[in-house]
């Protein structure tokens, strides 16, 4: 059985930063390419970015590039997403997902290419 367990989320203030965490079981995210998206109340799941399997390539949406960060440790087949300078338009909920496939480029946006999905983490910036 796969999980997935986001956590990390909170309420912070706008230009502050938060790092989540996405711990996975079942499989592994050193074969697997993963994304993150959100969630805001009343619109659509967003991609926020992804990385490819190998961790060399990652890409990102225009809202967060330059201010998010994907990493991993395959050790602990965790992935995170560093974010800095958070305004109150990043308020959301965050899932992590693994691609369908193994050995995915990452080069994936929609939420369809992903099979595993977490609970989410809630993310609050206020003003």
């Amino acid at each position: 059985q796969v999980q997935l367990v986001e956590s990390g989320g909170g309420l912070v203030q706008a230009g502050g930063s938060l790092r989540l965490s996405c711990a996975a079981s079942g499989r592994t995210f050193s074969t697997t390419a993963m994304a993150w998206f959100r969630q805001a109340p009343g619109k659509e799941r967003e991609f926020v970015g992804s990385m490819s399997w190998s961790g060399d390539s990652t890409y990102y949406g225009d809202s967060v590039k330059g201010r998010f960060t994907i990493s991993k440790d395959n050790a602990k087949n965790t992935v995170y997403l560093e974010m800095n300078s958070l305004k109150p338009e990043d308020t959301a909920v965050y899932y992590c997902a693994l691609d369908r496939y193994k050995y995915g480029s990452g080069r994936n946006y929609s939420p369809d290419r992903y099979a595993n999905w977490g609970q989410g983490t809630q993310v609050t910036v206020s003003s």
